[in-house]
């Protein structure tokens, strides 16, 4: 597929990372710091993981297309991670009523193009370009292929979720709409230790952390970290237990099966927190985070016994002791719940940019967005004002 008769590239749509070599979509992913290592959710190793598993593709309505921008020479100069979907399941940024006003009004949503790391709302790298002299035009390459594999496949809309934000403003530039939302992250301000974080706290934040912590190991229970060769079959086996009781009971439809658990612990445990809870040696509930350059990012949580404050403790403050003694500079703690800003994280934006193909919707999706964005905005700005960190008044206060 041609990127345009003007263009040193061609476009290139694959149905399966399989045949992409791995070395070759991570000097992509690997963006401008070819020296460092790939956001985990778009490395070749995770996106594998998820399509040989069989968490995408078949009858998941996540159907691999991802686009490849390749010279005339065959080499791969910058990609996207590209599915075609049946369904708005396992996005986290919601489009459902868009969906179903543009279907009550006559048109057919389904299928549409969805650029991200599946059942991930973490924020990242989508544009993947290599780096090098032809950087941006293959970036505007990769922009541009996205509207004409939209057509060509005859789906709907475009959506790139979960963009960095560098690539929003990219996005925004080549017409695509700007939507805005909020997760809460914790920020590492070179903490020595754990007590130095909660020195920063406001008096009462510090002492209900402090009172969490020792709640949540009562009962005989033991916490433990687990990366690389550590973790073993067992372990996941446990966790896969934790895993199916708490997304079946939240969600309804878990969207990560036992092979993919399997596959990257085979392919990526170096890139991979677990933290297990034990009560009397027995595996009662945990926590899988992966470890990306400067970040932890905490992904999927459950549990087989309920404990107070046991998901505070497995969930957010291993991952902040994690960070502190690995030197990471930020944790992300997945989507939504405001009750981690009383636990030191704080309100961050999350970007996503879409691009509407009737004319119609594209008007209303864009009129809603600018709405909903004063909201968010708002919303921000209110709970950063709430947020647990001292003020100077607090100084006083004893600990």
């Amino acid at each position: 597929m041609s990127s345009g008769s003007s263009s040193p590239f061609r476009l290139r749509v694959e149905p399966s990372l399989a045949s992409v070599p791995a070395a070759e979509w991570d000097a992509c992913a690997l963006g401008s710091d070819p020296a460092g290592a790939p956001n985990p959710f778009v490395s070749h190793a995770f996106l594998l993981a998820l399509e040989l598993s069989g968490c995408t593709g078949g009858r998941s309505g996540w159907n691999p297309a991802h686009l490849l921008v390749e010279t005339a020479e065959g080499r791969l100069v910058a990609a996207a991670p590209c599915y075609l979907k049946t369904h708005s399941q396992g996005e986290y940024v919601f489009d459902h009523g868009w969906a179903d006003a543009f279907e009550r009004a006559g048109g057919r949503y389904y299928p549409k193009l969805q650029i991200s790391s599946p059942f991930s709302p973490v924020t990242g790298p989508r544009l993947l370009v290599r780096a090098g002299e032809q950087a941006a035009p293959a970036r505007a390459a990769l922009i541009e292929g996205m509207k004409t594999v939209m057509q060509r496949l005859g789906a709907s809309s475009v959506h790139i979720t979960f963009a960095a934000r560098e690539e929003w403003e990219a996005l925004g530039a080549s017409g695509f709409l700007q939507r805005i939302d909020q997760q809460f992250h914790w920020f590492n301000a070179n903490y020595a230790s754990f007590e130095a974080f909660l020195d920063t706290l406001a008096s009462r934040k510090r002492k209900n952390i402090r009172k969490e912590r020792q709640t949540a190991v009562q009962n005989g229970i033991t916490i433990e970290q687990l990366t690389g060769s550590a973790i073993t079959e067992a372990h996941w086996e446990a966790f896969f237990r934790f895993y199916m009781d708490t997304s079946s009971r939240k969600w309804g439809r878990p969207y990560l099966n036992r092979a993919f658990f399997t596959e990257i612990g085979r392919t990526m445990a170096d890139r991979i927190l677990l933290v297990i809870a034990r009560r009397d040696g027995r595996p009662i509930a945990g926590a899988i985070n992966l470890i990306g350059p400067d970040t932890l990012y905490g992904r999927n949580w459950g549990c087989i016994e309920d404990h107070p404050c046991l998901h505070f403790e497995v969930c957010y403050y291993q991952a902040i002791d994690f960070a502190i003694a690995r030197g990471l500079a930020y944790v992300e703690a997945g989507a939504q719940g405001e009750h981690k800003l009383a636990r030191g994280y704080m309100p961050a934006t999350t970007y996503s940019a879409h691009f509407i193909g009737d004319p119609r919707l594209r008007r209303a999706i864009a009129d809603y967005l600018d709405r909903e964005r004063l909201h968010v905005e708002a919303m921000k700005e209110a709970l950063t004002a709430e947020g647990p960190y001292r003020q100077a008044a607090d100084d006083r206060e004893p600990s």
